[in-house]
């Protein structure tokens, strides 16, 4: 008899971008003819920059040959990007980060559930709330219990600290789905709290290269003693357009430990290399040229001027909800706004309203969590046009 994990039995039925995918088709069935303006799920919308196209070009012309073909990928991947990634992401703001430290990965979203791996059941894991529902779904999987930290406007978007001791703590900044930001002050307050208490931080920073302000940390390690206590999460997803590429990295400190039931520490680093190995396959040489390619003087600068495409339709969104009374949140250091919903009017109800009258495609905020309730997020991540038409829609609302 074939016993199954019960644990997913306690997840919703579906996960939440599916379940808005069931419901947009279900309105394009009985409304063909309407022109929908999806801001919901955070896909890129511009074409990958030109410098990734001839990289990848190139390498695709090195696998026709036998003197340059590669095959399977290194676990960890290829010296020449993670080279370039140490020298790019870390070195040129003083941080130190070995190059075999870093685990090139098929995305951050891979990484941050497949994390769990390598980590105790009986963890207790802390939650900022609202949160992105992987983090929720891939404990709930594995049966670890869930402590949510709210953080809404009500606290300026800073979450507390625990009330009792976590042993995992996700933190994810610039914060999707809320578009905002941490503080130096405020993650050191974090890395101080995992020191005292032996925690783990688990620290996505797949949206750091939107980050305008010169206090706000682009990486964890700019906090010190973070290399003792956290693993930080990468992607070129958002900033490079490899929404379909799928490329990531996750940075692992050597001095990194946790611990066993008896109290031996155990370096992380090694049980990651472990799980890694066994488990992934690598990423394409193909793919990793180009994410090479996107730490060229060519290459960033044309990922600047997407990732400015990018939050200047946050701007016209942001500016133009509250010109006309919308309260909104984000959309500053992130390409997300979080909007607050009209009084006494659910998160999924006001999506359906937004899709049966303005044809728009939001996301209901109850779906990151408790705290989202009551909220919808938008992504800049659309055309202009429709980024124009969405604001002129919501505006007459």
């Amino acid at each position: 008899m074939v016993l199954v994990n019960e644990n997913f039995l306690k997840l919703e039925e579906s996960y939440l971008f599916a379940e808005i995918a069931r419901r947009v088709e279900t309105f394009r069935a009985s409304h063909p003819k309407e022109k929908l303006i999806r801001l919901g799920i955070g896909d890129v919308t511009e074409p990958l920059p030109q410098a990734v196209i001839q990289a990848m070009h190139k390498a695709v012309d090195e696998m026709g040959r036998r003197e340059s073909f590669h095959g399977y990928a290194p676990d960890q991947g290829y010296d020449f990007l993670r080279e370039t990634i140490v020298k790019n992401d870390y070195e040129t703001r003083g941080i130190h980060v070995d190059m075999d430290e870093i685990f090139v990965s098929d995305g951050a979203k891979c990484d941050t559930g497949n994390i769990g791996d390598i980590l105790a059941q009986g963890n207790r894991v802390a939650l900022t709330d609202p949160v992105y529902p992987v983090y929720v779904d891939t404990n709930r999987m594995a049966g670890r219990s869930i402590a949510y930290l709210p953080s809404t406007a009500e606290n300026g978007f800073r979450p507390p600290l625990p009330d009792e001791p976590a042993d995992v703590i996700y933190l994810c900044y610039p914060n999707n789905p809320t578009g905002t930001t941490l503080p130096r002050e405020e993650l050191k307050r974090w890395v101080d709290y995992a020191l005292e208490n032996r925690s783990l931080i688990l620290y996505d920073a797949a949206y750091e290269a939107y980050i305008r302000q010169a206090d706000v940390p682009h990486s964890i390690y700019e906090i010190e003693g973070a290399r003792r206590v956290a693993i930080e999460f990468r992607s070129f997803s958002k900033t490079a357009g490899f929404t379909g590429q799928r490329c990531a990295f996750t940075v692992v400190p050597h001095e990194l430990e946790g611990y066993t039931a008896a109290g031996k520490q155990i370096a992380l680093h090694g049980l990651w290399s472990r799980r890694t190995s066994t488990k992934f396959n690598g990423v394409s040489y193909v793919t990793q040229r180009g994410a090479q390619a996107v730490y060229s003087p060519e290459g960033q600068a044309q990922v600047k001027a997407t990732v400015d495409y990018y939050m200047e339709n946050a701007r016209i969104l942001r500016e133009g909800l509250q010109a006309c009374g919308w309260e909104v949140y984000g959309g500053t250091d992130a390409p997300y706004i979080w909007l607050r919903t009209p009084r006494g009017v659910s998160s999924w109800e006001f999506f359906g309203q937004l899709l049966s009258k303005l044809h728009i495609v939001g996301t209901p905020g109850v779906g990151f969590g408790p705290s989202g309730e009551g909220y919808l997020r938008l992504t800049a991540f659309g055309r202009r046009e429709d980024t124009l038409e969405a604001t002129e829609r919501l505006r007459k609302f």
